[in-house]
């Protein structure tokens, strides 16, 4: 997940491919869907090992990714790895035994956060 959250942030292009943004283009979907099909099933077996929450979802999977993708674009000029934090967020909440250690990306500033969420709105 981790990898291509990174390729998202660094990559417009995966960022769209990943969060669907090309629906007419149905050899690309074709593929898409096979990816998503093979997430489902590694999201399965990951439950059935006890390694992450029981009622994460394929759904979720693909939610998390189309919000990475606007968030890298949004925090791309003002803190270019804020996305990293959020990945950390999700993949500690994902886990059956959370850790509590510290997260390697500093919180954004309200400045920072202003700034991203008027991007997130299509404002200046």
């Amino acid at each position: 997940m981790e990898k291509v959250c990174e390729l998202q942030a660094t990559d417009p292009a995966v960022a769209d491919v990943v969060s669907g943004r090309y629906p007419a283009a149905e050899c690309l979907m074709a593929i898409c869907g096979r990816a998503q099909d093979a997430a489902t099933r590694i999201i399965e077996r990951a439950q059935l090992a006890g390694a992450i929450r029981p009622d994460f979802t394929s759904e979720d999977l693909l939610l998390f990714f189309g919000t990475n993708a606007l968030l890298a674009r949004a925090v791309a000029d003002t803190a270019p790895d804020a996305w990293r934090r959020q990945v950390a967020f999700l993949l500690e909440g994902l886990d059956t035994e959370p850790a509590q250690g510290a997260l390697s990306v500093a919180p954004l500033t309200p400045q920072q956060v202003y700034d991203v969420m008027g991007r997130l709105a299509g404002t200046p």
